[in-house]
């Protein structure tokens, strides 16, 4: 039975500052080193989508973000709705 610390926190912005791409950071994942540089850029994005994941599933989960991320970046007009029902068998409730 997984345990409640086994999700990972994440967020997809848009970078406001430099070329307007769409990016993800996994908060729970984050190291010392490069933890306030992280937060820091995705604080300084336009927020589009957060939650968590499972931990159990992450590599398919993240698969699935990548692959988000690749097609809002191509320019696809995808809105939270639709990224939330893509994301929705990785996320926990």
């Amino acid at each position: 039975m997984p345990f409640e610390s086994d999700k990972i926190m994440f967020e997809i912005y848009k970078e406001t500052a430099y070329q307007g791409r769409y990016k993800v950071v996994y908060f729970t994942e984050l190291q010392d080193h490069n933890r306030e540089f992280e937060i820091s850029r995705a604080m300084a994005g336009e927020h589009f989508f957060d939650g968590f994941i499972r931990g159990l599933r992450k590599e398919d989960a993240k698969n699935a973000i990548d692959a988000i991320l690749q097609r809002l970046n191509a320019g696809e007009a995808l809105d939270k709705t639709g990224v939330e029902k893509e994301l929705t068998p990785f996320m926990t409730s």
